[in-house]
């Protein structure tokens, strides 16, 4: 198991006494809930009653957001101001390698736990919308919506296949081998990340234990919208972006039938969806009375169409007014943008007024995220994950961890320090001189769309000290930057115009990070105000369906606002793009090598 969390539900909810006391988790127990938002707390009434008081006009939505490790949720104003904040760790088993399961019990309750906690002692009347959004991971429930379990173990209470599962490769490789044309929608190759080939390995594995028995199968964000209001609708993000539903055609039998699933067109789809609602569009009556109970919200709130976690972060940060920035991307067409959420994996969403065929890069999706416009999804399958990979499997990491808390820093704050101790009168980029790395140890998203890729360093020495584990650090965030600019350049060589980054997600916190992507890139980045823009786009979302914003257009400008601009140094450029030039070869050289080894 990955990550594990006892965490306790705090017992709070909204009232119409905006002064009421609630009682939350302690905040040193672990695994239990932790509210991350300063000024105010859930158990400081008197403040609480204090901002109610000077707000007392002011709307709010509740965004939601379930990433891989942790639930988090967040209390936003109409002006997109994260007014409180919450986060509590979910589950995740790993049976084998590349097989990584969640429990959908286990998310709703984190998601009941933190809501209460960030909308606890706010005046229930001010409250108008709640959104929600997930990773784009598999859900399978019975026809009674019990869970089923997907594994041969049995476990039922484990019912979700995770995304960043790989265990249906031979599946995905059957599917790409028919050719079909609804592939071209998804970059001319499918991903295993996403559901056909999932669906294709239960059929194949679990035919009597789970296939037969199933009632729905659910992206995740289209399970949580369902807890909330009892209605199965899906959304349009969702089954565009997995599921190769089209916004003009709908289902195309003829590729469910050739994949060997045409079971699920006999029931007319219903298993995974019929009824489709644009991301934003308010679902059914809004909340049920059970799901409002376990929110700790009112009955009949209005619950928003869903999006995928890396969605709702491009809404929460894309459409942010830019003026007064002096940035290329004022007075030019949102197109000129590309959002990169950047967490566990990173995703690079870039939109269109016309589909853009972008080979190796997810899409053209048609209103998938902006109503309206096309969108291209690149991404990168482990960023985050590895370079905590990296940085924890480094024999100086005791060492690390040690001198990080007598310093009372962070990991990362203590490595990006010790690398400007280390860089004497060189800029810290050009410390890596000798040192490349290859990131893709967990296979290839974009561009090459190849599961088979796996990490490469080159320039290693017996040293072991700090000096090295910085070094390898820098060396692995640069390699994703370098990741970036080889998705950027297709999407660019396709027909894209880019010319400014804008920047969400755990990641976008670390300055060496963002500032290595601006550098590489040769484009300025640019950061939200909120650093949860993820929970801003899916407020954003809830707004949107209250009725409050006439259009996600709307709500997107009004409450999404940028914060810091980074630039790129241009000095360094030739240093980067000589960089660059031995990212390519790395890649080159390791098909080279697995052509010797495959000859006779």
């Amino acid at each position: 198991m990955l990550n594990q969390s006892g965490g306790s539900e705090a017992d709070c909810s909204v009232s119409s006494d905006s002064d009421e006391k609630c009682s939350g988790s302690h905040p040193d127990e672990p695994g239990t809930l932790r509210s991350l938002s300063p000024p105010m707390s859930c158990n400081d009434s008197a403040l609480l009653k204090m901002h109610s008081e000077r707000q007392t006009s002011v709307k709010y939505y509740v965004g939601i957001d379930v990433g891989s490790a942790s639930v988090r949720a967040a209390l936003v104003d109409e002006f997109g101001t994260v007014v409180m904040h919450a986060e509590q760790p979910i589950h995740i088993w790993e049976p084998q390698p590349d097989h990584y399961e969640q429990s959908s019990a286990d998310i709703w309750a984190a998601c009941c736990a933190v809501t209460k906690e960030v909308v606890c002692g706010v005046d229930a009347s001010q409250i108008r919308g709640i959104g929600f959004d997930a990773t784009c991971s598999l859900v399978v429930v019975d026809k009674q919506f019990q869970p089923l379990a997907v594994n041969s173990q049995g476990q039922n209470n484990r019912n979700v296949i995770m995304w960043m599962d790989h265990r249906a490769v031979s599946q995905v490789d059957r599917i790409n081998a028919t050719q079909h044309r609804i592939l071209s929608y998804v970059g001319g190759v499918m991903s295993v990340e996403m559901q056909p080939p999932k669906l294709l390995w239960i059929k194949e594995n679990l035919q009597e234990s789970c296939w037969e028995k199933a009632g729905y199968f659910f992206d995740l964000p289209d399970f949580l919208s369902w807890k909330a209001t009892g209605v199965t609708a899906r959304s349009l993000c969702t089954l565009v972006c997995k599921w190769t539903y089209t916004s003009d055609g709908g289902w195309d039998d003829s590729f469910w039938k050739i994949i060997g699933l045409e079971d699920l067109v006999k029931d007319k789809y219903e298993k995974i969806g019929n009824h489709v609602l644009s991301p934003g569009e308010s679902v059914g009556k809004g909340l049920t009375p059970e799901a409002a109970k376990e929110l700790g919200l009112p009955e009949g709130i209005a619950v928003a169409a869903s999006l995928i976690d890396a969605h709702a972060g491009g809404l929460g940060v894309i459409g942010a007014d830019v003026r007064g920035h002096n940035l290329p991307c004022e007075n030019q067409p949102i197109t000129s943008r590309v959002a990169l959420i950047c967490g566990t994996s990173s995703c690079h969403m870039g939109i269109s007024e016309t589909p853009i065929f972008v080979p190796g890069v997810w899409g053209p999706y048609f209103s998938a995220m902006v109503p309206g416009l096309w969108l291209n999804e690149g991404g990168q399958s482990a960023t985050g994950k590895l370079i905590e990979h990296v940085v924890q499997g480094h024999v100086a990491f005791p060492e690390l961890q040690s001198k990080a808390a007598a310093s009372a820093q962070s990991i990362y704050t203590y490595l990006n320090s010790h690398l400007d101790l280390i860089k004497k009168s060189l800029p810290v980029g050009f410390l890596t001189v000798d040192l490349h790395v290859w990131p893709d140890f967990h296979g290839n998203r974009s561009p090459l769309t190849d599961l088979t890729l796996k990490g490469m360093v080159v320039g290693l020495t017996l040293s072991r000290g700090l000096d090295e584990l910085a070094l390898i650090y820098l060396a692995t965030i640069q390699a994703i930057a370098l990741g970036t600019r080889h998705i950027l350049e297709a999407m660019e060589a396709a027909g894209h115009h880019i010319n400014t980054l804008f920047l969400c997600g755990g990641l976008s916190k670390n300055p060496l990070f963002v500032q290595m992507h601006a550098d590489i890139t040769g484009k300025p980045v640019v950061l939200s105000k909120e650093v949860e823009s993820v929970l801003v786009g899916a407020a954003i979302l809830g707004a949107c369906a209250s009725g409050d914003f006439a259009s996600i257009q709307e709500a997107m400008a009004k409450m999404g606002k940028i914060g810091r601009v980074v630039r790129p140094n241009h000095e360094h450029q030739r240093f980067y793009d000589k960089k660059y030039k031995v990212f390519l070869k790395l890649v080159e050289h390791q098909r080279e090598y697995r052509s010797i080894m495959k000859s006779s």
